[in-house]
């Protein structure tokens, strides 16, 4: 939809929200597994530093609950490709951290080549 901001896990937003070949750019700028915590820092009505903070996003990826239900969709989907070069990797690299962060790139990779016109550019 024009000139909407979208909150959430893109995931869930691309499944949910963006139409198939409906979009023309995509930046990406994903996470990069810096096994790092990233805070909001608030300030003060009259703009003095606080020391309230909230987490906005951990960087870190661990194979869980989450890692295997999003394996298993990659596996189940239609990309045959990129299925087979998953389950490859999982064979190779096992359950550990490197997979869940491939997993979870791979799946909203897959999401955004979905919403992607085929004029469409990503960067």
């Amino acid at each position: 939809m024009k000139n909407s901001l979208y909150f959430g896990d893109n995931l869930d937003v691309l499944r949910e929200s963006i139409k198939i070949e409906s979009v023309d750019l995509i930046y990406l700028d994903p996470p990069f597994n810096s096994d790092r915590n990233y805070n909001i820092l608030f300030s003060s009505p009259k703009g003095q530093s606080s020391e309230a903070q909230i987490t906005a996003f951990r960087d870190s990826w661990h194979w869980g609950e989450q890692s295997e239900r999003e394996f298993g969709e990659i596996v189940r989907g239609s990309n045959t490709h990129v299925s087979e070069i998953m389950q490859s990797l999982r064979r190779f690299l096992g359950e550990n951290d490197l997979m869940a962060y491939t997993t979870m790139l791979a799946n909203r990779l897959l999401e955004l080549h979905r919403v992607l016109k085929p004029t469409g550019s990503l960067y």
